[in-house]
C-alpha cells in the first residue's frame, strides 16, 4: 500500500525547512530509518530518515523548495502496485494546506529529478545552497562569478558573505582625495552583514523569553578538585579520543539532581506544569552564526562514559552544520558552559519552554582553608537561573545544593 513521507518536525519552533538535496530517486529501495534527504532550517542542515519501507515511486518535491512541516515529499510503495497519485497527493495536501501562506506551497514534480549536466549542478549549472541563492539574489550577484567552499565546490552561504565584505572593501583609488589618514583606521569599513537565519530566531526566542518568563538566579560556588582529579586518573586510561570531558561530569551531575527535583525538570504550558518524565539534558554549543542546544536523552540513567561519546558525537555533527533531529529535540533542562573562555560566572536565558538552564564559569587555582591552613584548591561557579511561575527560590537553592553533593564527590557519578 502507497504511503506519503511528510516534512517532519525537527524541532520544538521550527515551522518550515528548505529541501536541500535528495539522497535518493524513484525507483530506489529504502528502509525505514534510511536518510532519504537534507532539510536546511533556522538551525542547521539536518538528515531526514524515511518513515516508512518500501520503493520509492515519486519524489513530490524538487530541490530548494521550502515546505512547511506535514508537507508530502515522497510517495512510497510496493514496486509494482497501480498507485493514483493525484488522489493520493491531493489527500495529504488538503490535510496541510490551511497552515500554508500561498507562496509557502511547495512546486510539484511530475517527473525524477533532472540532472542538468551529469554533475550534480543545480537549475542554473552551478551548485549552490537555496541560502545562498536567495542571498546573492537579494544582492545582484552572479554565483558563477563565485568559487564554493562547500563539499564538492557547493557555493555556501558563507562564500557570498565572504563576496559581499570583500566588495565593499574594495575603493576606487582614483576617485579619493588626499588627506591626512590616521593610521590606526586605515582599512577599516562599516558593511552590513545580513542577519542569519539562526540569529534572528536566537533573537526572537531570547526577547520572548526575557519578556515573558519571570526568571530569577541562584549563584554558588563548587569545590572542583575532586571530580578533576577523577577527570584526571580516568583519561589517563582513555585514547585520546575518548578522554572525558569536565561538559561530561556536569551533565551528568546536572540529570541526576534533575531525577531528584522533577519541578525544574519541566515546562509550563496550557495553564499546567508539565513535570517530563525522561531527563533529557542540553548542552548549548557554539556555532557558525550563533548557538544550538544538542541533546543527551536519559541522562540520569546513563553511564558517564556513554555520556561522553554521544555528546562528542552530537557537538561534531553540530558544528559540521549535520546534526540529525535527535541531537536537538526533546531537552527539558540546558547547560550553558563558558568556562573555556576564562569566565568567572555569568547568568543565562531560559531555553523555552523549559524551566530552568544552568550557567557555568571557568574552573579557577584558588587558595583556600582546609583543616586549619591554606592549600591550593580548584573552584568554580554556577548560576541557575529558573522560572518562578513554575518553581521558586528554596526549591532552586535545593537543586543547587544536591548538585553541588553530585560535583564534590564524584565517585557518586559513577555508581
Amino acid at each position: 500500500m502507497a504511503e506519503m513521507i511528510n516534512m517532519p518536525k525537527l524541532g520544538f519552533d521550527m515551522a518550515e525547512g528548505t529541501l536541500i538535496r535528495w539522497l535518493i530517486s524513484e525507483g530506489d529501495q529504502v528502509a525505514k530509518g534510511d536518510v532519504i534527504a537534507e532539510i536546511e532550517t533556522d538551525k542547521a542542515t539536518i538528515e531526514v530518515e524515511s518513515q516508512v519501507s518500501g520503493v520509492v515511486r515519486k519524489l513530490v518535491v524538487e530541490e530548494g523548495n521550502i515546505l512547511p512541516i506535514g508537507a508530502p515529499i515522497a510517495v512510497v510503495g510496493d514496486a509494482a502496485e497501480s498507485i493514483d497519485f493525484e488522489a493520493i497527493l491531493s489527500q495529504s495536501i488538503s490535510v496541510s494546506d490551511e497552515a500554508l501562506e500561498p507562496t509557502q506551497k511547495p512546486q510539484m514534480m511530475d517527473h525524477a529529478l533532472p540532472s542538468s549536466d551529469g554533475n550534480g549542478r543545480l537549475p542554473g549549472g552551478v551548485k549552490a545552497s537555496p541560502v545562498a541563492r536567495r542571498l546573492a539574489g537579494k544582492f545582484n550577484i552572479d554565483l558563477k562569478s563565485l568559487t564554493g567552499s562547500g563539499q564538492g565546490g557547493r557555493i555556501v552561504k558563507r562564500d557570498v558573505e565572504q563576496y559581499i565584505s570583500s566588495a565593499a572593501d574594495q575603493t576606487d583609488e582614483s576617485s579619493k582625495v588626499s588627506q591626512p589618514v590616521l593610521p590606526e583606521l586605515e582599512g577599516i569599513e562599516t558593511i552590513e552583514v545580513p542577519l542569519t537565519k539562526l540569529r534572528g530566531l536566537i533573537g526572537r526566542r531570547m526577547t520572548s523569553a526575557k519578556q515573558e518568563i519571570p526568571h530569577f538566579y541562584l549563584t554558588s560556588a563548587f569545590d572542583a578538585e575532586p571530580f578533576m582529579k577523577m577527570r584526571s586518573e580516568l583519561n589517563e586510561r582513555m585514547p585520546d579520543e575518548e578522554k572525558f570531558s569536565i561538559n561530561d561530569f556536569i551533565l551528568k551531575a546536572a540529570g541526576l539532581t534533575l531525577r531528584k527535583f522533577p519541578n525544574l525538570n519541566a515546562s509550563l504550558g496550557d495553564g499546567k506544569i508539565i513535570r517530563h518524565g525522561a531527563v533529557n539534558v542540553g548542552l548549548a554549543v557554539a556555532v557558525e552564526g550563533g548557538l544550538l542546544t544538542v541533546v543527551i536523552r536519559d541522562a540520569d540513567r546513563k553511564p558517564l562514559r556513554i555520556i561522553s561519546t554521544e555528546a562528542r558525537a552530537a557537538i561534531q555533527r553540530a558544528r559540521a552544520g549535520r546534526v540529525l533531529p535527535e541531537d536537538v529535540q526533546g531537552s527539558t533542562f540546558t547547560v550553558s558552559n563558558l568556562g573555556m573562555y576564562s569566565i568567572d560566572s555569568f547568568v543565562a536565558i531560559i531555553n523555552p519552554p523549559e524551566a530552568a538552564i544552568l550557567a557555568i564559569g571557568s574552573v579557577e587555582d584558588v587558595t583556600v582553608v582546609k583543616d586549619g591552613g591554606i592549600v591550593p584548591g580548584k573552584r568554580f561557579k554556577a548560576t541557575l537561573s529558573a522560572d518562578h511561575r513554575v518553581t521558586d527560590g528554596a526549591e532552586a537553592a535545593e537543586w543547587l545544593q544536591t548538585f553541588k553533593a553530585f560535583i564534590e564527590d564524584p565517585l557518586l557519578l559513577l555508581l
